[in-house]
């Protein structure tokens, strides 16, 4: 980690420690990531359909987000990265630490995958003017420290009408059991302390962040796992546990 990341307010040490010791673990399927592997086919089906619908582009062709700039923040080993490249965007993908980074990009290089992969933050990038049609949040809020500072950094990399998508988990005491106790000491789908149920944030606060950050929420969601089909399913009435956003940069006037 450079002597500037130490310096970014939103940055949580610990969080990138805790990542970058499991670097090697990103493209197992069922490896410690395997959560997110099995969660991938409903974020990435969200970000297509809503981004598609935004920008006016066909969610049916073969690109379908041919040609948009998309930046990944905390984008990990590439889970999201590698599929939406594929959907012919141009993506940059950010992350804190150099392993996560040094991981995805030796997986892009053999896929023959062409992304943008940078050991930065999301602080750095705003400061050096980077604007993108399309900016992802996901899985990341819940681990930052500063989080209203966080959201309004991601959303001036925003261009304007640019998208923001986020994915994250509510405070609840059913995110409580379900997210930390069921998911990482019964089912162990995650290893413990993954998750900090005080960093957890409700619908209404990342509404507001976004808000004051100059964005317009357009579409929100829950996302529940079937444990009959063993799928993670889009459930926009509840929202107790994970949900998604999708948000709109005001247009300047």
């Amino acid at each position: 980690m450079t002597d500037t990341q130490t310096t970014i307010p939103s940055l949580d040490e610990a969080e990138v420690a805790k990542f970058s010791a499991m670097a090697a673990e990103w493209w197992k399927p069922h490896g410690k990531f395997a959560v997110l592997h099995a969660f991938n086919p409903v974020r990435l089906q969200y970000i297509r359909d809503h981004a598609t619908a935004a920008l006016g582009l066909d969610p049916k062709a073969k690109k379908p987000l041919a040609g948009v700039s998309i930046l990944d923040i905390g984008c990990g080993g590439g889970l999201i990265s590698e599929p939406l490249a594929r959907m012919g965007a141009k993506v940059t993908a950010i992350d804190p630490s150099e392993k996560n980074i040094k991981t995805a990009m030796v997986h892009a290089a053999e896929a023959g995958l062409d992304i943008d992969y940078r050991n930065t933050t999301a602080e750095e990038l705003a400061a050096a003017g980077g604007k993108f049609d399309v900016v992802l949040n996901m899985e990341v809020l819940e681990h930052v420290a500063d989080q209203p500072a966080f959201v309004a950094t991601c959303a001036s990399l925003a261009r304007p009408g640019g998208l923001m998508f986020c994915a994250t988990i509510n405070r609840t005491m059913k995110a409580f059991a379900m997210a930390i106790v069921g998911a990482e000491y019964i089912l162990r789908w995650l290893p413990h302390g993954t998750h900090q149920w005080e960093k957890f944030i409700t619908p209404g606060e990342l509404k507001k962040w976004l808000a004051e950050a100059g964005m317009e929420v357009l579409d929100e969601t829950g996302v529940a796992y079937n444990p009959f089909t063993r799928k993670w399913l889009k459930s926009p009435r509840d929202m107790d546990v994970n949900y998604m956003l999708t948000a709109r940069a005001r247009k300047q006037s």
